[in-house]
């Protein structure tokens, strides 16, 4: 390859231990956590203490040459700001980290002001977790529009996940028509192959808007590898908004309790359907420009034992 690797989409944290509409996530042993009423496998069996932290993801983006990542957050992982912060300041060429408030509850303005101050340069909202049961919070309510303006005044990057189809996209257009300059990358390549999943692919139309595609190997799971199914949507996609829009995402680590991370991209490399300049553009070049990385590193081909 003559371009270098970027992750869009990864997810760090030292344990889990929070809740979501009510039902508890805490990490266990053996790399399981009770998540929201059932036991699951959140990461590889072999952490065993369920400590996702950076330099095990970086040994994994070593030997995959992966060159940087994008650290997004969820509220399933409890906010991991204070980690995270740590992170960036140990891995600045290797990682850009998002912050995240609690946006389920009001005042997060002040905390959102807060690590604006403290030097997060994006900052993440899952916003599928927004359709709450007692009552939903709009990505259009005056707080949240109040932070966005400040947002796009301090040039942070907005990082968000929508809920499944078009659900939130009105809401969307609406942001980007009131800070037309304020970056925006949506998360879960749209929740493809869901019901209107192309809405959300629409909103890069717009000049600051991109698609990434963390997740994507979970929602073509049922298909499994080299995930045809999954390459498809990218050209599909890519026909709707052009090639250049687009951004590969891992999903890490949840993901890689089915698939290797090499996995988590190399469908892509072996695909048959985009060409090498589509592939550049998709998993490294376009996440360069828009992520603003520099100085990444260039990372060399480690051969396996049973090559």
């Amino acid at each position: 390859m003559n371009y270098k690797i970027i992750d869009a989409h990864a997810h760090l944290w030292l344990h889990q231990d929070t809740e979501v509409d009510g039902l508890k996530i805490k990490t266990q042993e053996g790399g399981k956590s009770l998540f929201m009423g059932e036991v699951r496998q959140m990461v590889p069996p072999f952490i065993i203490d369920g400590r996702n932290t950076a330099e095990i993801f970086l040994s994994n983006m070593n030997y995959a040459q992966v060159s940087a990542a994008v650290i997004t957050q969820e509220y399933i992982d409890g906010l991991q700001n204070e980690y995270l912060w740590e992170v960036q300041q140990k891995y600045p060429n290797r990682f850009l980290c998002c912050g995240m408030v609690d946006a389920r509850r009001p005042g997060y303005f002040t905390h959102a002001e807060e690590l604006i101050k403290q030097g997060f340069s994006a900052i993440k909202i899952p916003a599928q977790r927004l359709l709450l049961p007692d009552g939903r919070v709009y990505l259009t309510s005056d707080e949240m529009m109040k932070m966005f303006r400040l947002m796009e005044e301090k040039d942070i990057l907005f990082s968000v996940d929508l809920a499944d189809g078009a659900a939130q996209v009105a809401e969307m257009e609406e942001i980007i028509a009131e800070c037309p300059k304020l970056r925006i990358a949506i998360g879960h390549f749209g929740m493809v192959n869901r019901p209107d999943w192309l809405e959300q692919i629409k909103l890069a139309r717009h000049k600051n808007v991109r698609i990434e595609s963390g997740g994507i190997t979970w929602l073509f799971n049922d298909e499994f590898y080299p995930f045809r199914g999954a390459v498809v949507a990218i050209k599909e996609a890519a026909d709707l908004v052009g090639i250049d829009k687009l951004m590969w995402g891992s999903d890490y680590p949840r993901t890689i309790t089915a698939v290797t991370y090499r996995m988590s991209y190399d469908f892509v490399v072996k695909s048959n359907l985009m060409t090498e300049e589509e592939k550049a553009q998709f998993l490294g070049r376009n996440a360069e420009k828009f992520y603003r990385f520099t100085d990444l590193v260039e990372l060399p081909y480690i051969k396996n034992m049973s090559e």
